[in-house]
């Protein structure tokens, strides 16, 4: 990545004193590879229908911390572009990252956001705290804002354990928006096309008191009111058995649910709509 010698030897910007940002580093040396960096030429807008698109990503806390999920579809105008497609990443061990907008560029941001995590942890010899993690992606987000300006816009939704917080709220969730505000969500958030419908059946799903299992359920529940909605959304595909991505940060750290709980989950939460195609009713 950086330059060197004709002997092999680091150059002078290796030993130059900085920051301990991976990306400060990059962008002060070779910022040609960085993806969020490059414009279109001026006056042209990426049309719509020719980048893929991601959504939708939601998140919510439960008893033991946090859950986030997504969908798989990927969209190009009215066309599916993508039917697996994987929007939600471990950050490092104790926090993830999920994205809405357009594929490409968001998944440079999640590694290049990964590298960011780890670097910092080796040369500082800590990790991150929670609150500057989410600075950090909220810097990351704002060097892309000339590009989502031009259409091609990355919205992150990133969540966290934070052993630091008060018992019953360790669980956190940050969402951004194109510019690179951070906002910090209590409860539950979505982001997307299909995020208003997501919201919609989490506000009425949503206890603060949840099990894995039942956040699972709602998270899933979600998604589907999000796809019955939103044909940019994609539901659970039984046949091709391709279902959303479920993943929980607790204080044991970052874990996906497994492909056959994720499964058993979403055929349990197909079979009851034969029965309630609205989903389930909130409690009173």
């Amino acid at each position: 990545m950086a330059r060197s010698d004709s002997i092999g030897r680091l150059g002078a910007e290796f030993f130059t004193p900085g920051s301990s940002s991976f990306t400060e580093f990059v962008q002060a040396h070779r910022p040609e590879l960085l993806s969020t960096g490059g414009l279109l030429p001026e006056g042209v807008q990426a049309a719509p229908d020719q980048v893929p698109h991601g959504t939708t990503v939601l998140a919510l806390t439960y008893r033991d911390g946090v859950m986030i999920a997504g969908d798989r579809r990927a969209t190009m105008g009215n066309l599916i572009a993508q039917r697996d497609l994987e929007k939600v990443h471990p950050a490092d061990d104790y926090s993830a990252v999920a994205f809405a907008g357009t594929v490409g560029l968001a998944l440079d941001l999640v590694k290049l956001y990964q590298v960011e995590l780890t670097h910092f942890e080796k040369i500082e010899g800590i990790p991150m705290t929670l609150n500057a993690k989410a600075a950090r992606l909220a810097a990351m987000i704002r060097q892309n804002l000339g590009q989502a300006m031009q259409g091609l816009a990355v919205v992150p939704l990133l969540t966290g354990y934070d052993p630091t917080a008060p018992l019953g709220r360790r669980g956190r969730i940050f969402s951004f928006d194109v510019t690179g505000g951070p906002y910090e969500k209590t409860d539950f958030h979505a982001e997307g096309s299909g995020s208003p419908y997501a919201r919609g059946a989490l506000k009425k799903l949503y206890r603060a008191d949840m099990s894995r299992r039942d956040a699972a359920l709602a998270a899933l529940q979600a998604l589907f009111d999000a796809a019955d909605d939103d044909s940019a959304t994609g539901g659970p595909d039984i046949s091709r058995r391709i279902f959303p991505i479920v993943s929980v940060i607790t204080e044991d750290g970052f874990e996906r649910l497994s492909q056959q709980e994720t499964e058993e989950l979403s055929r349990e939460m197909v079979e009851q709509r034969h029965h309630q195609p609205d989903g389930p009713v909130a409690t009173l």
